[in-house]
Parts: C-alpha cells; sequence; structure tokens
C-alpha cells in the first residue's frame, strides 16, 4: 500500500527519454504532466536536450536537483539497467516502464534482460510497473496516460493489462457519464501485479467499483487470494482476455501472458463473486450501473416504452434477461378508470406511448402521471424509461417533447427512491448526419440524464441485462 500510495501521490516526477518528437512517448508523457495539471515537480532527462516543452531538461537522473519518487521510463530496453542504477541515487520507490519489446516478443535474450531488469530492481528495493505498458491515470493526482481523458475525479478504478483497454475504458465510459478513482495499466507485470493493484484498490477509499481486465496471471494462488479480497470489499466486473485460440496466441505477443483454461477462470470469478464481462462496452454497460444506483435486490420493471413495437421488444428483452415484468396493479387501474377512462383497460405494463394520444390531457400528462403511479408503486422495484426517435412528429414538436419527458424523469428520480435506468436510443449515425436535429437531442438527453445520476443504456436489452447482474449481485451480497 505505501509503495502504490507513493506511486499515485508523488512529489516529483523525472520522464527518462523525454523529447520534442510528438510522436514519442517521451512528448506525450511530459505533455499529459502539463495538461492534466500535475501539481508537483517535473524533470524531463535526456541527455541531448536542454529544454524539453518549455521544462529544463537534465542529462541523466542522478543530475536532477531534488529526490524524485516515480520515474516514466520511455527509453529502449537496453537502456533500462543504466537507469535504475541512477534511480537508486535518486531515491526511487517505483518506475512506470513504458519500455516494450521484451518478453512478450517471444526472444529469448529479451526475456534475459527482462529477468535482469527484474534482479536489479529487486536488489536495489525498486519497485516496477509494467514493462509494456501505459501505467496510471489518476485525474485527481493530475497524473494520466491518454490525451483528453475526463480530468474530473469519480469513484471507478481500473486494473487492466491492456493500456489501450483502460483509455477505451475511460472514453466509452465518460460518455456514459462515469468518472475515475484510479485505473492502471500494468503490462507484462514483471513485479507489481494485477494483485497488488486490485489490493490497493479494494483498500482505496476514493473507489467505489472496480472494472478490471486479465489476460493472465503468474501466482495464481496470490491472484485468487486477491481476488477474492477485492471482490468481497466492493463490486468487482472484469473482462478476461484471451478465451479463444486465436485470442490465446494474441495474448502471448501482447503481454506474454499464459492466457489459461476459459472454465478455471469463470470458476474463479464465480466463487469470487466476481462480474463477467465479454467485452468493453459490457463491462461499461455492468459498471454504469454499480457506478449510478443504489443496491436493489427486487428484479420486477416496470417499463415507459416510446410504442407499440418498441414495448413489445422491450418486454421479450426484459423477460429473456431474467427480469419480472409485472401487470398493472389493480390500483394504478382504479386511478386510469378515473383519469383516463379511454385507455384503462387497454393499457398495460410496458406502457405503450403511442396509446396516450387516444388521452385528451395529452401524451405528455398522462406519461408523466403513470410514471409517478408506477414510482409510487410497490408492486415495481425500478423503472426503464425509453426516450427514442420512435414517434410521427416533425422534429420541432418531437424535439420539445423529448426534452420536456427527459425534464420529467429526471424530477420524478430527485423526488422518488426507486431506481430509474434511461434508454436513449441514438443508431450509428454517418458523418453526414452528425448535426441531423434528432441525432443532436438524443445526445443531449442522454448526456443531462447523467449529469443528473440516471444510468443510460443504448437499448433495453443492453439495460436489462446490465440490470440483472447488478441484481444478482446485491441479491448475493444480501446472503452472504
Amino acid at each position: 500500500m505505501d509503495i502504490l500510495e507513493a506511486a499515485f501521490h508523488p512529489k516529483a516526477i523525472a520522464i527518462a527519454g523525454a523529447s520534442d518528437d510528438r510522436l514519442s512517448f517521451g512528448y506525450h508523457f511530459v505533455r499529459h504532466l502539463l495538461d492534466y495539471g500535475y501539481p508537483g515537480h517535473i524533470y524531463p532527462v535526456n541527455p541531448n536536450k536542454q529544454v524539453v516543452l518549455g521544462l529544463r531538461a537534465y542529462p541523466n537522473l542522478t543530475s536532477v536537483p531534488e529526490p524524485v519518487d516515480y520515474v516514466i521510463c520511455c527509453l529502449p530496453a537496453s537502456k533500462v539497467l543504466d537507469l535504475l542504477a541512477q534511480c537508486s541515487a535518486k531515491e526511487v520507490k517505483v518506475v512506470h516502464l513504458v519500455t516494450g519489446r521484451l518478453s512478450e516478443t517471444g526472444r529469448q535474450e529479451a526475456k534475459d534482460l527482462e529477468a535482469r531488469i527484474l534482479q536489479q530492481a529487486k536488489k536495489l528495493n525498486i519497485r516496477l510497473i509494467g514493462p509494456n505498458c501505459m501505467g496510471i491515470y489518476y485525474p485527481r493526482g493530475g497524473v494520466a496516460h491518454g490525451y483528453d481523458l475526463p480530468k474530473e475525479a469519480g469513484t471507478v478504478g481500473g486494473v487492466f493489462q491492456s493500456g489501450g483497454g483502460s483509455e477505451l475504458l475511460v472514453r466509452y465510459g465518460e460518455l456514459r457519464g462515469l468518472r475515475f478513482s484510479k485505473v492502471i495499466s500494468y503490462g507484462n507485470a514483471l513485479d507489481l501485479d494485477e494483485s497488488d493493484f486490485l489490493r490497493y484498490l479494494a483498500r482505496d477509499d476514493e473507489t467505489k467499483v472496480i472494472a478490471a481486465y486479465f489476460e493472465g496471471v503468474k501466482d495464481g494462488p496470490k491472484f485468487l487470494s486477491a481476488l477474492n479480497d477485492a471482490a468481497s470489499a466492493k463490486p468487482v466486473v472484469a473482462i478476461k482476455g484471451g478465451r479463444g485460440k486465436a485470442g490465446t496466441k494474441a495474448v502471448a505477443s501482447h503481454t506474454a501472458a499464459i492466457a489459461g483454461s476459459e472454465n478455471v477462470w469463470k470458476t474463479a470469478f464465480r466463487k469470487a463473486g466476481v462480474i463477467e464481462a465479454r467485452d468493453i462496452s459490457e463491462l461499461v454497460d455492468f459498471v454504469t450501473a454499480f457506478y449510478f444506483l443504489p443496491p436493489i435486490t427486487g428484479n420486477r420493471v416496470g417499463i415507459m416504452s416510446a410504442g407499440g413495437g418498441a414495448s413489445v421488444m422491450s418486454a421479450d428483452a426484459c423477460e429473456e434477461a431474467g427480469l419480472v415484468v409485472p401487470p398493472l396493479p389493480p390500483e394504478i387501474k382504479e386511478e386510469l378508470r378515473t383519469r383516463a377512462p379511454e385507455i384503462w383497460d387497454w393499457v398495460g405494463n410496458p406502457i405503450d406511448g403511442s396509446i396516450m394520444s387516444a388521452v385528451p390531457m395529452g401524451f405528455e400528462v398522462v406519461m408523466a402521471e403513470m410514471q409517478r403511479m408506477v414510482a409510487n408503486s410497490p408492486h415495481f422495484d425500478f423503472i426503464i424509461v425509453e426516450i427514442t426517435d420512435d414517434n410521427p412528429f416533425p422534429k420541432d414538436i418531437w424535439s420539445s417533447l423529448m426534452r420536456r419527458h427527459t425534464e420529467g424523469s429526471i424530477r420524478l428520480s430527485r423526488e422518488q427512491r426507486k431506481p430509474l435506468v434511461g434508454v436513449v436510443s441514438g443508431g450509428i449515425v454517418g458523418p453526414d448526419r452528425f448535426q441531423d436535429c434528432r441525432w443532436e437531442v438524443l445526445a443531449e438527453q442522454r448526456s443531462r440524464l447523467a449529469d443528473a445520476g440516471i444510468p443510460t443504456y443504448s437499448t433495453v436489452g443492453e439495460a436489462a441485462k446490465a440490470m440483472r447482474q447488478f441484481i444478482d449481485y446485491w441479491q448475493m451480497r444480501a446472503e452472504t
């Protein structure tokens, strides 16, 4: 814990291999520290430069004028051993090895060099993140490993063997309103590994849910212990990369990990209580529910649907996911008989929005009242609200209706304790349609719902699957 605290809260960071070359990692990591507002001292190290990105550069690490907690190494593999020797003199605690082309190449000389790097680091009491990784994204501390990631902090932690995967988690998650505490890309896991990072995030007060991507592990018992500890402390949603034959081969050339049997991983996840996702999109779907919603153990859903066909497909999707779609209870039917006699014996659950056009008081009023009645009813555990382009109205009328529908859902969510889930469709938009009013309005509603603390999904099927995983998790926790 102390070592990783030093990695996440360094007073000074040196970038070995810092550069003005915009295509180099030595440029990127200096740029990231400047762009994200890292508050400590930044020391570019390059023997051929006096200044890098406006900062004084140093010919070697030993010439830096103060102790350095954390070093980001963007040097070729052949120069790492010399750097580690310099690290000892500067009291370096952790070195992040962006450096690749080691054991993941499969070449024996590269494997031998990687082994010597580890031996040297242990001898000097220096811990390593990587090699062959993107390292740390910690927005609260002004440290990042990619461009244009959110600077606002949140409560999602990440343990990712893949650097690109860790960035996709953050980028896709940002679009859904997620914000992150600490995300670690650890690559070949030569020293500090997935187990160390899992244990750290399990105890981290800034992290409430953990997202993970594993390709393989080198110490099975250590990993199983850490996985169980983490999953008993907070929700863990994980992808196992390399499930098939081609994926297993790709794992070996990516991080030199041993992929292992899919059945073994499934068993490990199940016993620990880890929620398994198949890909990044599904991972973000599942994490979104844990990020926004309070724990619930009931699976009865009330569905506010956009139209007839949509309501049929919504009911199918929810039932296929294992949710219960109960009929409207007698008390709601009775209230409808009084307030909307035109539809009281016609409308059901899912609540078909197209039916509301038959009511004199209007679609908008009746939908808002129906949503309120479902929210107040003890016969439902949560609500799914669809906001979609399924309508017969021109753009101006439709846009106004969608915005008011969103406002009503947000208002009800604030007034009621019953969880609400938004489904905002949008399709795949071609480059010539980005400015189309309908797609802009839908994107706007998705953002407004997320800002209000409401999880959003693109389809009812995605929402239903995520909610089933979410409910199963809390049911399991309630039973233990």
